[in-house]
């Protein structure tokens, strides 16, 4: 397993440009970015009439690393698990905990801690303890 590469001016610019993302959309329609909360109100039922923005905010989401691919002529890099019972089962898992918790790490851990939400602070400590807990067994437990 090869080790994960930080890059700190990578991050910095990454996290600031999601910071202002969201305030910005904030700003402009009084919306939280919160992502799984964008992407779930895009199925029906349709409760309100921005599906347009919603659309362009998942949209962009997808079409960002091709920009970013044809302005620097370099593809993302992207590691993708070999195994698809997993992932699929990770998935259900991450959507479960997106319902549950009434948002996802975008919006509790940027928007809702930038609010000073109890709610989001809880909901982010239990997002990173599972991360960290996940990757220990991963690659001591499991992997190595």
């Amino acid at each position: 397993m090869t080790p994960t590469a930080f890059t700190p001016w990578s991050a910095l610019a990454g996290g600031a440009l999601i910071g202002l993302a969201a305030v910005l959309l904030l700003a402009a329609s009084g919306r939280i970015a919160g992502i799984s909360g964008m992407a779930a109100r895009l199925l029906p039922p349709y409760r309100e009439a921005d599906i347009a923005g919603r659309l362009a905010f998942v949209v962009g989401l997808v079409v960002a690393p091709l920009v970013y691919t044809a302005a620097t002529g370099r593809p993302v890099a992207q590691t993708v698990g070999s195994a698809p019972l997993l992932m699929v089962l990770a998935g259900l898992l991450v959507g479960f905990g997106s319902v549950w918790g009434n948002g996802c790490t975008s919006g509790h851990g940027v928007c809702g801690l930038a609010r000073l939400s109890p709610r989001s602070l809880v909901a982010t400590l239990t997002f990173m303890a599972t991360a960290v807990a996940t990757v220990f067994v991963t690659r001591h437990l499991i992997g190595g």
